[in-house]
């Protein structure tokens, strides 16, 4: 099952980044980022209701670690996407993007140390495999230009959205509940708590981007849907198993966002990115056999 979601959520990621490079030539980076949760949030309250009618059980205790894992994740992911911004602005942002998506490699390394995540031999290869093919597909010739700077973010972003993935687990196992309300509470309450932070954020500081959003309401739709679905499977997966195989195994994201680029975007693949998808395809068939 974990394999099915985590398929299901990288296809829908690669749709969601589709439909947010097109809402990011009229909006924002804050409004593009809250694009991702306001319709999102609704929709995973009634699936959450949807669950207890079809099969009530009881409900979680969020005063406790759960609880505090779930505001953790949230906040985590808002600086991951924070420093994401940042790569935008440097010359080199393709080199700081894949050092971005170091992601499954740095939530092995923390889950083995302060999560009890275990992992086979194979399992870390995989791992390893997965890391140096994104990277290499990110940066391609521009490794030489790489800065200081760059580096410090960009592992920074990768760290703190692994930090997201392992709270988001914590969470979901924390909160006693039997599979899939415990993904759906999780779900359902981090990305609400997203929701409303960068709300109040731009109601404070910028009305002018949430006008913007109104403005184009299909756009900021399927961004949401998109964005719901893709975090759907996600935060089931990870209640299912370890986090760093579900990340590694997701980043068959790359070939979606090639087939997009291709068959919607009519953008060219290019020959030299097909090392880094056969890479991707031997780390994800380790991690399914370890």
């Amino acid at each position: 099952m974990w394999i099915v979601l985590t398929l299901f959520a990288a296809f829908m990621q690669a749709w969601r980044n589709a439909f947010q490079s097109q809402l990011s030539r009229d909006v924002k980076t804050a409004g593009v980022t809250l694009a991702r949760f306001l319709y999102a949030g609704p929709l995973a309250w009634l699936y959450l209701g949807s669950l207890y009618l079809w099969q009530p059980t009881d409900l979680p205790q969020l005063w406790g670690k759960g609880g505090l894992f779930i505001i953790g994740a949230a906040v985590m992911q808002i600086i991951a996407t924070a420093l994401m911004v940042q790569l935008f602005k440097l010359k080199n942002f393709a080199v700081g993007a894949g050092l971005a998506k170091s992601e499954a490699l740095v939530a092995a390394i923390l889950g083995v140390l302060f999560f009890g995540t275990a992992l086979s031999w194979l399992g870390w290869l995989g791992v390893l495999l997965g890391t140096i093919a994104v990277f290499l597909l990110s940066a391609g010739s521009q490794f030489k230009s790489l800065s200081y700077k760059t580096i410090i973010i960009g592992l920074g972003s990768g760290a703190s959205f692994a930090l997201t993935s392992l709270w988001v687990r914590e969470a979901s196992l924390n909160l006693q509940l039997p599979f899939p309300h415990r993904a759906a509470w999780v779900l359902a309450l981090v990305i609400s708590t997203q929701t409303l932070l960068l709300l109040l954020w731009l109601w404070c500081k910028d009305k002018g981007t949430l006008q913007a959003l109104w403005q184009r309401p299909k756009l900021t739709l399927a961004t949401s849907v998109s964005s719901f679905l893709g975090s759907f499977g996600w935060f089931s997966a990870m209640s299912l198993t370890a986090v760093p195989y579900v990340k590694t195994l997701g980043q068959v994201e790359v070939f979606f966002m090639m087939l997009i680029s291709f068959f919607w975007l009519k953008q060219p693949v290019q020959v030299k990115d097909m090392s880094g998808l056969l890479l991707i395809a031997l780390a994800a068939i380790l991690v399914l056999w370890s």
